[in-house]
């Protein structure tokens, strides 16, 4: 049985360690053999990059080598794949190589699209790369004080991001003393601040009690670079002296060029987590079109659920389990604080109180990733 994962980032690397602890015997034995493709040797904690943006971490800290991380019974390539043929078992890699496969994992992950926005990629700040975050953390360095405003695209990865940064702003300019000279404006863009309403529900008076404005029902049009104005769909427009962007994700350029998915998401079933129209190409992570956070944790139940069956298959020929839609999400709530929220396809969060033991778990969480990307935790 060749089984084969596309993208060493959070999924498809716990799907392939899964996969190794649970097939010993079997890859041992050579009756099956896991290959493990990616696009780069190193493996990037994507989380972390929040922090670099405020100057809590330093960006070597967020890479480990991919290799190290993986199990020994995988075969490790660092070749991307360009073509996919999926009706033929196969795949074709940048170096020319050509991959068989009885059963595939396709995790390649999303990119940012600010180039959407006219003005947006030169005139916002952002931390989804790492050279963004560094370029954030020099301008919050140099802000003296004005309107700084916080824009957000849909969709984008880790839902939680636009509020955790609304935190993170108001205490990063409070310690630095200059809190009373910046005027903090988040735009959403549906009727209320965060689309989970729960979310919503608990982030509102904490604004409120930061003195942080907002306005819902904005969708970036443009940005107006000389001018520093960002204008809105809906007509209205805020003239801002350093403006913070969550752009809009696309999936990978991969999966649309060889016409997979609609802007690189690939329709996936929400309980098999298969590719629609292939049971035998399952797709997770930041991949996928469903309807739940494209976050770590999600990428995290996710591979375990087809880690499990893709192992179960090759041992009695049949899947055993399903995805219940399970993500648990960390929310920073400052430099200091922090809650979180769990929930699934059936039952929304339910959040509770940010305390600094919950900020420091998170901390812990951190350092905690390496173990949990090997799939042991």
């Amino acid at each position: 049985m060749k089984i084969l994962i596309v993208g060493g980032g959070t999924g498809g690397t716990i799907v392939a360690n899964n996969v190794a602890r649970r097939l010993v015997r079997e890859t041992r034995d050579h009756k099956a053999r896991i290959t493990l493709l990616s696009a780069s040797d190193r493996h990037m904690y994507q989380p972390g990059l929040f922090y670099v943006a405020f100057g809590q971490m330093m960006p070597d800290e967020l890479y480990r080598d991919e290799a190290s991380l993986l199990e020994s019974n995988i075969d490790f390539h660092v070749d991307s794949v360009e073509g996919f043929e999926l009706d033929n078992n196969r795949v074709i890699t940048r170096s020319g190589k050509v991959h068989d496969y009885d059963i595939m994992v396709i995790a390649t992950g999303s990119r940012i699209m600010p180039q959407k926005i006219p003005g947006l990629d030169e005139g916002a700040e952002t931390f989804y790369t790492e050279e963004g975050a560094i370029k954030m953390y020099q301008a919050l360095r140099k802000f003296e004080g004005g309107n700084v405003g916080i824009v957000v695209g849909v969709p984008h990865k880790c839902p939680i991001a636009p509020v955790e940064v609304v935190f993170s702003l108001h205490d990063f300019f409070k310690d630095r003393g200059i809190r009373d000279k910046v005027n903090i404006k988040y735009h959403y863009p549906i009727n209320r601040i965060h689309s989970i309403e729960n979310v919503a529900n608990w982030a509102q008076p904490e604004f409120d009690r930061m003195g942080v404005e907002y306005e819902t029902l904005f969708n970036i049009e443009e940005v107006d670079i000389e001018s520093r104005v960002m204008k809105s769909m809906e007509g209205s427009e805020y003239k801002y002296d350093l403006l913070i962007s969550i752009p809009e994700h696309h999936g990978m350029s991969v999966v649309e060029d060889n016409g997979l998915g609609t802007d690189g998401w690939i329709p996936t079933d929400r309980h098999k987590l298969t590719m629609e129209g292939y049971d035998n190409v399952y797709v997770v992570g930041d991949t996928t079109n469903l309807p739940v956070s494209k976050t770590g944790s999600a990428a995290h139940f996710e591979a375990e659920v087809v880690a499990e069956n893709i192992a179960s298959i090759v041992k009695i020929g049949t899947p055993v389990t399903e995805y219940n839609g399970k993500v648990y999400c960390f929310i920073e709530a400052g430099h200091d604080r922090a809650t979180y929220a769990m929930f699934n396809y059936d039952h929304p969060p339910d959040l509770k109180d940010a305390n600094k033991s919950m900020h420091w778990f998170k901390m812990s969480y951190n350092k905690m990733y390496w173990t949990s990307v090997r799939g042991l935790l």
